[in-house]
């Protein structure tokens, strides 16, 4: 078995941001030569997530106003985690969101369905942030 790891790096100049980094895996897939296996996408910040689902921009505008519901942004003083940084509500946006994504390889390629691609959700932005993609296989 083979083992493969590349590591991803997004810098936003939102504090939020929906970016689509199926092309970014795919090249990652190629590169390893990997045929069939695992693979494995995940944010390596805890303020950042790695989800699937569809690439449509009305869907990530209603991602975005559902998360601002669930945890929003301001006031900062309504969060007890809040004091030296002001992202508590990023930290509860990713746990929404979820921290990674497993996508089968099969003939080398991401086994995906229907309109399936893989993002990378930023919550707190505005620096250098990390994604590993580490795929097993043959």
């Amino acid at each position: 078995m083979k083992s493969f790891r590349k590591e991803l790096k997004f810098h936003t100049d939102s504090r939020r941001a929906f970016i689509n980094i199926t092309p970014q895996v795919e090249a990652a897939l190629s590169e390893s030569g990997i045929k069939e296996g695992l693979l494995l996408v995940n944010a390596m910040n805890i303020t950042a997530s790695v989800f699937i689902n569809d690439d449509e921009s009305g869907l990530h505008a209603d991602f975005e106003r559902w998360l601002e519901k669930l945890a929003p942004e301001k006031p900062y003083d309504q969060y007890a985690h809040n004091g030296y940084e002001d992202n508590a509500d990023a930290h509860l946006k990713r746990t929404v969101m979820g921290r990674e994504a497993v996508i089968a390889v099969t003939n080398g390629r991401l086994d995906f369905g229907t309109w399936e691609q893989i993002f990378y959700g930023e919550f707190d932005g505005k620096r250098m942030k990390r994604v590993l993609v580490k795929i097993i296989g043959e």
